[in-house]
């Protein structure tokens, strides 16, 4: 059973910032739980709203059923009383229910559906899927839009009303129209997360689309530039905001952006910088070069306190 309301996740979730944290590693690519227990209470000593347990940046689509799992209930386990965790559910609609299941039965408090394997679908075949996940849970659902999982604005406005427990929209896209509409037609009955790669870049324009959150990747090893960052966009501190992004995350982006894949392999990389690391990511993704990990270490050196 959650611990929270539909009503109370949209609320705290949409209230600050999202933890978003790799997970652990050891050498021979196994889940490595004692070290990620370890890092989601280093994390705890700061104010985030909620923890993406086993999500995009927590390689998800590299582990199997039984280690997703794992990691949510690891998760549950070592996060600090009251934080809601969201567990992941994917793949095909089967299988996604089957991880549903299994995350309400871990005491996660919500779902991030991402988008199905390989296939494209049409509206109707998505709105089936996550209606069938809906089912399969009284857990809130957080539908993410991105990739083959790309919604309308009709499809989600049918959905919000078909299913009470999906409670939120992440947006992994980056359609400012379409993201205009869906608030001006939904309002806030929805939670809107920013789900783009390294967040941070859009999270200022995207908060006057009532996108009032983001899951910050770099919250892993620079969690106070990160949460210092999230108060200058509430603030709407514009210079604020566009100086940091100047001084650390498009110089980031800039090494993010020399391989595919780098998104999630530059955050374990970021953990290594600051001696806090997590392992390897896992094939098909590639680490960081040891260049590339010098540069981002000096970088890093720059906004650590």
């Amino acid at each position: 059973m959650t611990r929270f309301t539909h009503d109370e996740l949209r609320s705290v979730l949409g209230a600050g910032l999202l933890s978003f944290p790799v997970t652990h590693m050891t050498a021979d690519l196994a889940f490595d739980e004692r070290a990620y227990r370890d890092h989601i209470g280093w994390l705890a000593d700061r104010p985030a709203a909620g923890l993406f347990a086993a999500g995009g940046t927590g390689e998800f689509f590299s582990l199997t059923p039984a280690e997703v799992g794992q990691v949510v209930r690891a998760a549950v386990g070592a996060a600090p009383a009251g934080m809601p965790i969201i567990a992941p559910a994917g793949y095909g609609t089967a299988l996604a229910c089957e991880l549903a299941r299994d995350a309400e039965a871990a005491g996660a408090d919500a779902l991030l559906l991402l988008p199905p394997y390989l296939t494209e679908a049409s509206q109707d075949g998505l709105a089936a899927h996550v209606r069938a996940v809906c089912a399969a849970t009284s857990l809130g659902v957080i539908v993410y839009h991105r990739a083959n999982a790309a919604y309308t604005v009709d499809t989600v406005a049918r959905l919000a009303e078909d299913c009470p427990n999906l409670i939120g929209f992440k947006d992994g896209v980056g359609d400012i129209e379409l993201m205009s509409r869906l608030y001006a037609t939904l309002g806030d009955s929805l939670l809107y997360v920013g789900g783009l790669p390294t967040a941070e870049t859009y999270a200022l324009p995207y908060l006057e689309l009532g996108v009032t959150t983001y899951s910050s990747a770099m919250f892993n090893f620079i969690p106070d530039f990160a949460l210092d960052f999230f108060q200058a966009v509430q603030e709407r501190d514009r210079a604020g905001v566009y100086g940091r992004l100047a001084e650390f995350v498009l110089p980031y982006l800039d090494i993010r952006n020399r391989c595919a894949g780098y998104a999630v392999s530059i955050v374990k990389a970021g953990m290594t910088a600051i001696g806090r690391p997590a392992g390897p990511v896992r094939p098909p993704l590639t680490d960081l070069t040891e260049g590339e990990l010098a540069d981002l270490t000096e970088l890093i050196k720059k906004v650590s306190r």
